[in-house]
């Protein structure tokens, strides 16, 4: 087996023969691909951050609104092994630009909402569209990347949706307050509309197809003047990827991720102003901590797994051990942050659970490229669509939970799957790669 350490070497010697400096279109790529990840987690955190004020003015209950926020996770979840489908079967340029137009038009749309059936329609509509943005944003970077740069590659797209959902609440508080709660989704929208031109106008599928690309660059990334797509127009190979057990061992893993990780996405704000009495104008303030140490975890969790990896060259050893750490560090936390009787402390141990839990993220996204290479967008899929419907079960449960049990439960559910995550990702090999056979694709 060749390591990543040496493909990269490989790839940077080839360069160097061309005799001139690698272009950097694979940064302007990963750059896009960043801005889309923030836009993600922008249209979805504003729907939690105006809690409190459709509540007022629709008269919704909390377990109304827990079946309206979980509608967009009952979608993101149905929906994204198709998503991942057309990103492998159609590539990534023209399924992304497609896609954040569909998301972005629906986000705007949430203003036209007139009641809680609506209201949820339109939410699932709007999960329909993002349920394809992680895995075909995989995809999309899996010929633009490389290999042993996969890990710290993936904690920063992580990264930037984490800081566009740190950034959202603070934000959408102000423009509510001053312009009413429909104003930031229809500005959100927009945002989606401008990003889907540009990509379509700069995207391309593969270094080969691209004209700003040189020889030098091309070769970097394993490349040639007419390599295109290996997989473009086949099938997806989905018995050798559902019939993996190792897939759903990652699928498994995941789902704890993702359950964890929606209450502090979708409930949080909710918590801090139903549960520690802050205003709304702190509750943006505060909600934003933790997110803001997930955008910490994202950076730290891939790059240390990737370090590990160029020094050692032991794939399984630096994803493995950087997990187990995350989940264990929120395991850890989780129940000082409920048992602190002071907000602000509450809030530090809540931005110490989300910095863990972040931190899993660039090594679980690295290991979908690591064992899934050319279909990592439909490997993918099949672990994102496990993760959301925990983030699913989740949106819903915890508006149950709390009345119920009251706000404890959901902390103490956090803590149990933490642990549990770590647990399963001790299985994990992440050297053994899906075996395909591409004849009978």
């Amino acid at each position: 087996m060749i390591y990543p350490k040496e493909e990269v070497l490989n790839g940077a010697a080839k360069a160097a023969e061309t005799g001139q400096p690698p272009t950097n279109v694979r940064r302007m790529v990963l750059g896009l691909t960043v801005a889309a990840y923030m836009i993600t987690y922008m249209d979805r955190v504003v729907m939690s951050a105006a809690v409190p004020s459709i509540q007022k003015e629709f008269g919704f209950s909390l377990i109304t609104m827990g079946w309206i926020i979980s509608s967009f996770r009952w979608a993101y979840a149905i929906f994204q092994i198709p998503g991942g489908w057309l990103g492998d079967r159609f590539g990534p340029r023209r399924t992304m630009s497609a896609i954040v137009f569909w998301w972005s038009v629906f986000t705007s749309l949430t203003t036209q909402a007139w009641s809680a059936v609506s209201m949820v329609v339109i939410r699932f509509l709007f999960g329909i569209g993002e349920a394809g943005a992680f895995p075909i944003a995989t995809r999309s970077l899996s010929r633009w990347v490389l290999p042993a740069e996969r890990g710290f590659v993936q904690g920063l797209t992580h990264a930037g949706s984490r800081l566009g959902a740190a950034l959202t609440p603070p934000l959408v508080v102000f423009l509510l307050l001053r312009y009413g709660w429909r104003t930031p989704f229809i500005l959100f929208g927009l945002l989606g509309l401008t990003w889907a031109a540009v990509w379509h106008w700069y995207y391309r599928d593969t270094p080969a197809e691209h004209k700003s690309v040189n020889a030098a660059e091309r070769e970097l990334l394993g490349g040639s003047p007419a390599s295109p797509s290996r997989v473009a127009g086949r099938g997806v190979p989905w018995k050798a990827i559902l019939s993996s057990p190792q897939m759903w061992t990652i699928s498994a893993m995941y789902f704890c991720y993702a359950y964890s990780i929606d209450f502090y996405l979708s409930w949080f704000p909710k918590y801090l102003n139903a549960a520690r009495g802050l205003s709304l104008e702190a509750m943006g303030l505060y909600a934003s901590v933790p997110l803001i140490a997930g955008t910490a975890g994202d950076l730290l969790g891939g790059w240390i797994s990737d370090i590990w990896l160029k020094r050692s060259g032991q794939i399984t050893r630096s994803r493995r051990t950087v997990a187990i750490c995350g989940f264990l560090l929120a395991a850890a936390c989780v129940w000082p942050a409920y048992q602190s009787p002071n907000a602000v402390t509450s809030v530090l141990f809540s931005g110490l659970v989300m910095f863990g839990l972040e931190v899993t993220v660039g090594v679980s996204w690295a290991l979908t490229m690591d064992i899934g290479g050319e279909f990592a967008g439909s490997v993918s899929a099949v672990m994102n669509t496990c993760g959301n419907l925990g983030g699913a079960l989740a949106s819903a449960l915890v508006a149950y939970f709390v009345e119920m049990f009251g706000w404890h439960m959901p902390f103490l559910t956090i803590g149990v799957l933490s642990v549990a995550g770590a647990l399963l990702f001790l299985r994990i090999d992440a050297e053994k790669r899906i075996a395909f056979d591409l004849q009978t694709s």
